[in-house]
């Protein structure tokens, strides 16, 4: 692993300042223990998945706390729920003291219902998902978010129309074909590049979920997560897929959670703020890193990729991903991200709403867009009074194709 640099790590900072906790989740091996050494070098750090750490720990948690009050970095703290009680009555007789520890999760199920319960009010929490382009092709930020940081309810067409692709359409097909799993991007090497997400794979559903779901059927999850990649940046019908695997409906629920709750998968909610009474409210869903939905689908090349028969979902999924990630690193917070769709057919990928405003984004693998395709973007732009909506797509240029419709290449994301 590199010191390659983060899009989160300022608001980690910043939020250091604010609050004297600061939890960052995600899913395992995308950096988190990377990221936080190298925020802070000089705190101890402790590793719950190491037994000699553990036991340091759990012996005697009152007297390990009197010691280490503070500059503290804890990883994988979901191993030890009594933590979170603990650290609530060290930071108690201390409110104002802040920046004292720095934990990690790869977990959210169990972690998030602790602190919720214990930490409310005192602690902060940041997710960290696998690396965005940027990070990949050590860039800043796109000037995208940017942008919609500043506010979408100004004139935003001339910034927007300004913009200039910070990734080639190579660097764009790549980040799309291999995904963002720090260790296996940055070996370069094809061989080893396999045989990681082989192992990854198998570690993640034999030892991961097994050991946080003992009673769970693994050989039903693992079917359900092979079928998951398939379904990725489509709308779920979990009776159709309960069909397809022989198990309940119930259980398509509950694998749904378990996959989203270890950052695998992530549930695009429907945006119901709307007068329409023909709304679609059956969730949308993104495999959250492209590499491994392809791995899984044995995509192992770039011509495979071209000739996938589901690559417009696909491409649909990656850009949502990246663009999500984008917004998880400013300083923003209650926003949130949606999609739409009637049951009449209309559909806009991504709905994301927040102080900025509401941006509608259609996302379309080709290198064009016909007229008639818009019709549902155009729609929903005027229907809700918004000052863009914003094609995403492999063409060259940025150009302003309808009235109020920017598209913009992949690389300006």
């Amino acid at each position: 692993m590199t010191g390659l640099e983060r899009n989160i790590e300022s608001r980690v900072n910043d939020l250091l300042e604010f609050f004297p906790i600061v939890i960052i989740l995600g899913v395992r091996q995308c950096g988190k223990t990377t990221m936080v050494k190298k925020l802070k070098p000089k705190w101890r750090y402790f590793d719950l998945e190491r037994a000699k750490d553990f036991d340091f720990i759990s012996r005697d948690l009152d007297f390990f706390l009197k010691e280490h009050p503070h500059s503290i970095i804890i990883d994988e703290a979901q191993k030890f729920p009594a933590l979170f009680q603990e650290l609530r009555g060290v930071v108690d007789r201390d409110r104002q003291r802040k920046n004292r520890f720095l934990l990690t999760g790869s977990s959210s199920l169990e972690l998030v219902k602790n602190v919720s319960e214990s930490l409310a009010g005192r602690v902060a929490i940041v997710e960290l998902g696998t690396f965005k382009m940027n990070e990949i092709y050590a860039q800043k930020l796109p000037e995208f978010y940017k942008i919609i940081n500043h506010s979408l309810n100004q004139d935003v067409i001339g910034p927007m129309k300004a913009l200039t692709p910070s990734f080639s359409h190579a660097q764009v097909m790549g980040a799309f074909h291999k995904g963002g799993y720090p260790e296996p991007i940055l070996a370069e090497n094809e061989r080893f590049y396999r045989a990681w997400m082989e192992n990854y794979l198998l570690t993640y559903v034999q030892r991961d979920i097994r050991a946080l779901f003992p009673r769970l059927d693994i050989v039903k999850y693992r079917r359900f997560v092979a079928m998951l990649a398939t379904l990725s940046g489509t709308i779920i019908n979990r009776s159709q897929v309960g069909r397809s695997l022989d198990i309940s409906e119930k259980s398509v629920r509950d694998y749904l959670e378990i996959a989203e709750g270890s950052y695998v998968w992530r549930n695009l909610p429907s945006y119901e703020a709307t007068s329409s009474k023909s709304v679609v409210k059956m969730p949308k869903g993104n495999f959250r890193d492209s590499g491994l939905s392809n791995f899984i689908q044995r995509v192992n090349s770039r011509d495979q990729l071209l000739d996938y028969p589901h690559v417009g979902a696909a491409f649909e999924a990656f850009v949502t991903e990246e663009i999500i990630k984008g917004l998880q690193a400013l300083d923003i917070v209650n926003w949130d991200y949606y999609y739409f769709r009637t049951k009449n057919g209309a559909e806009v990928d991504l709905v994301l709403e927040g102080p900025f405003g509401i941006l509608p984004v259609e996302i379309k693998f080709g290198t064009t867009i016909k007229q008639r395709q818009l019709q549902s973007l155009k729609n929903f732009v005027y229907t809700n009074n918004l000052p863009l909506g914003v094609v995403i797509n492999n063409c060259e240029h940025v150009e302003l194709i309808a009235e109020r419709i920017i598209q913009l290449p992949a690389g300006c994301i």
